[in-house]
């Protein structure tokens, strides 16, 4: 099958000719329509008031994403709650820690940020398991991070403050297109509600990320192209795999879903002993005698001496005082 239109969910990069996708276009000569498949809109503070979840109640937040950064900003001033200057801030990636600078000033805070993966977050989290934590997300499932949270039984509350609501793709008929990309369970979501018949069998669907392939199988839609994989990291190259008529990987690349691990092999190992015989631990242990006799040696000599100095001077006041002298022999 001669891919050429391919309907990518998702907006379109804002340099385009410097994105990967470009290659896509200039190498294979595809044509490209980005559009993302689903809105984010926030929960209204009305509706947030009644999930009795108070802001100030907690010590530390996790952010996930830009769109929960946003949320949690909108929420706290439209309920006109005061976020604490002592409040910390746990961020899965450096860009949304560094994204905080819009609303806080990033040095007087304290921000703690993992690489790429939830996990890695989670691991810098276990070091500060006295917080409470507050967890802004959509309405979508969260399973594969609460259940990380879970395992490392965080304290902590999810809170919904935004929600994704499907876009109208009647626009996009699906038929004009070669190939569909999806990258989210929302997106797969939007497909199923603007075309509840497609089920794949014409179009080539790709699908990034586990979670985003099970919201296809579940749906019944077939895929033939699954990233990241071993061979195929990103989609674009997935993409272009399948259009050199290369193998598909059926595995793919899970994200790591456990805090870090004690190697299998526990091997105790004996402490070395400084010592190189038992001679010499002896001489060392007779040294270490005679420095503490020494020492009591010369606390003694120094207690006598002031001793002798308190005597010295009672004696001295005494002769030089004649009247209290008088005094006591009578």
């Amino acid at each position: 099958m001669k891919i050429k239109n391919i309907l990518i969910s998702q907006p379109e990069p804002a340099a385009l000719d410097k994105s990967p996708y470009y290659k896509l276009i200039e190498k294979y000569g595809c044509n490209l329509t980005f559009y993302k498949f689903f809105d984010l809109v926030g929960v209204e503070a009305s509706d947030f008031r009644k999930s009795r979840i108070h802001l100030k109640d907690y010590t530390a937040v996790i952010f996930n994403s830009k769109n929960s950064v946003d949320h949690f900003f909108r929420l706290a001033k439209e309920l006109r709650e005061n976020i604490p200057e002592t409040m910390k801030y746990f961020c899965s990636t450096e860009t949304i820690a560094l994204y905080l600078q819009n609303y806080i000033q990033y040095r007087k805070r304290k921000i703690f940020f993992g690489q790429q993966y939830f996990s890695e977050l989670v691991d810098i989290m276990m070091k500060h398991k006295e917080e409470k934590f507050l967890f802004p997300c959509s309405d979508e499932k969260q399973t594969e991070y609460t259940k990380l949270l879970d395992k490392a039984k965080f304290k902590y509350s999810k809170a919904t403050m935004y929600k994704s609501v499907s876009k109208d793709l009647k626009d996009y008929d699906l038929k004009k297109y070669d190939m569909v990309v999806l990258f989210s369970p929302m997106g797969v979501r939007s497909v199923v509600e603007n075309y509840p018949e497609f089920k794949g069998e014409k179009i080539v669907v790709a699908a990034f990320g586990v979670s985003t392939h099970a919201a296809l199988n579940a749906a019944g839609i077939k895929t033939k192209i699954l990233a990241p994989t071993k061979v195929a990291p990103s989609m674009v190259t997935a993409i272009e795999n399948y259009l050199l008529g290369k193998e598909q990987e059926a595995v793919m690349v899970t994200k790591p879903t456990s805090l870090k691990k004690a190697s299998k092999k526990t091997t105790t190992k004996k402490t070395k002993s400084v010592f190189q015989s038992k001679a010499k631990y002896k001489a060392l242990m007779e040294e270490k005698k005679a420095k503490a006799a020494e020492r009591r040696r010369l606390r003694a000599e120094e207690k006598a001496r002031k001793e002798a100095e308190k005597a010295a001077a009672a004696a001295a006041e005494a002769a030089n005082n004649p009247t209290a002298q008088n005094a006591e022999n009578n």
